[in-house]
């Protein structure tokens, strides 16, 4: 295995980034693009098929969830069938309101998120010209519950990123 060329090095992360940036946006339709359309997915909180099948799983799983997703350190190798893998590592902040879930099966009283770190290995090919996402894993390696009191989330006047900025 080989490292890919700068061109597509620069181009798998950026389908990186727009992953975290409309996963927390919530922006699904443009998600959709992001994947082949027989993408296959492990070790995520929920089962899902294809590259649809993640977005609308995911999709439901988020949906009243706040979010926020960092990805970082990627290393790729191209592969002899022209495929590219990468490995991410990641951090995600995941907040709900307190007692509506229960995650990974395992019942926190007053669980209201977790904070959580690992990896992502993806693998990627080229679908008409583009570069999508063919095949993620989600490893964790750590997940810190948040419980107790959950913090009041004060009404801060933020902005809200405009996913279309460099569109």
């Amino acid at each position: 295995m080989t490292t890919p060329s700068p061109t597509d090095v620069l181009s798998i992360s950026d389908l990186k980034a727009r992953y975290f940036a409309y996963l927390d946006g919530k922006e699904w339709d443009r998600m959709l693009d992001l994947f082949a359309p027989d993408a296959r997915f492990e070790g995520y909180a929920f089962e899902a098929a294809g590259g649809a099948g993640f977005v609308d799983t995911v999709s439901a799983f988020m949906a009243d969830l706040r979010s926020q997703h960092a990805g970082y350190m990627p290393r790729f190798r191209t592969r002899a069938d022209g495929t590219v893998r990468g490995v991410w590592a990641m951090h995600d902040y995941l907040t709900w309101e307190p007692g509506s879930r229960i995650y990974k099966g395992i019942e926190s009283p007053g669980m209201h998120g977790i904070r959580g770190w690992g990896y992502y290995e993806d693998e990627y090919a080229r679908v008409d010209g583009e570069w999508r996402v063919v095949f993620s894993r989600l490893v964790r390696t750590r997940i810190d519950p948040l419980v107790g009191v959950a913090p009041l989330a004060p009404a801060y006047d933020v902005m809200r990123p405009d996913v279309t900025w460099l569109d």
